[in-house]
């Protein structure tokens, strides 16, 4: 089967990938499932996740409305990432996949 550009644009399922597709995406979202975090807490709590690709994920989840990136302005300036309310209707989904997976090492 041939997909084209615009079966995307009605598919859910090809936004959604297009949304949490990646390395990364949905570590980090389960990551801020818990608590709202600093950059470098993020980051520490991701093993081997580089820094550069952190940001990247971080804004392209910002992008789609996954994340809330809050700024203060203080010195040095403090950020803090959150879930917005839609990452957070997703996250019983992710848990899913976390229940899945553990059955699956199991077998």
């Amino acid at each position: 089967m041939t997909h084209r550009l615009s079966d995307e644009l009605i598919c859910p399922v090809y936004r959604l990938q297009n949304i949490i597709g990646g390395k990364w995406k949905i570590i980090i979202l389960y990551e801020l499932s818990t608590q709202t975090r600093r950059f470098n807490e993020l980051q520490r709590s991701i093993p081997g996740i580089s820094k550069g690709i952190l940001t990247q994920q971080l804004r392209e989840l910002e992008a789609d409305h996954m994340i809330h990136r809050e700024v203060y302005k203080e010195v040095p300036p403090k950020v803090e990432y959150s879930l917005t309310t839609l990452a957070q209707s997703f996250i019983p989904i992710i848990q899913s996949m976390d229940e899945w997976g553990r059955k699956y090492l199991e077998s």
